[in-house]
């Protein structure tokens, strides 16, 4: 596998802000990927990627964070073929974004915003994921340095989208509907009590 990053920069200038640009491209000699039928993935056709990529990260106060990263990136199979030139779930578009609170009193916490991109999932390009769009909130509480109570919940506001999506046929049980990806997790509570010695 062969990569050639073309340009980066990075900037602090701005007081309390950080940010990188970055412009890549990486050549694949051959792509893996997942085949339904048989639960496994096959070695497939050279390709080539590229794409942009800047991250932002801002501390306006002392006790409070604010981070955003965007990425855009193009895959093409290298080679001309009828089944068409897209790589199976290359996702071209994603986002992220937090707000992290720390040192607080004795307060935390943050809330997470992810966004992936529709992304074919043919190689025509002609069946492609919806996009999707997750996010996450934490909350804490330091009762002293050794003991603090955390929060996390997940999938905040219960989307029902898929974490990963392939095109085949699948069922979970001979009876049961066609389903084509894998459903994220509902929203979920997790409490978690750490203690340290």
């Amino acid at each position: 596998m062969r990569a050639k990053g073309a340009i980066g920069l990075r900037s602090a200038i701005v007081p309390k802000l950080q940010t990188t640009l970055a412009l890549w491209r990486l050549d694949v000699a051959s792509e893996l990927l997942f085949v339904g039928d048989a639960g496994t993935t096959e070695p497939s056709r050279p390709n080539r990627r590229s794409g942009l990529e800047w991250a932002n990260w801002w501390t306006p106060r002392d006790w409070l964070t604010i981070d955003a990263d965007f990425a855009w990136s193009r895959a093409r199979f290298n080679n001309d073929d009828p089944a068409g030139n897209r790589i199976p779930g290359a996702i071209e578009k994603t986002v992220s974004v937090g707000v992290s609170v720390d040192n607080l009193n004795r307060w935390f916490g943050g809330l997470r915003l992810r966004r992936f991109g529709a992304r074919p999932l043919i190689e025509d390009n002609s069946v492609h994921s919806p996009p999707s769009t997750l996010v996450n909130l934490r909350v804490g509480y330091r009762f002293d340095r050794q003991l603090k109570l955390t929060l996390d919940v997940l999938n905040l506001f219960d989307r029902k989208v898929s974490d990963i999506d392939y095109w085949y046929e699948s069922r979970v049980t001979p009876d049961s509907a066609a389903a084509f990806g894998l459903p994220a997790e509902p929203r979920t509570l997790r409490l978690a009590l750490q203690a340290g010695f």
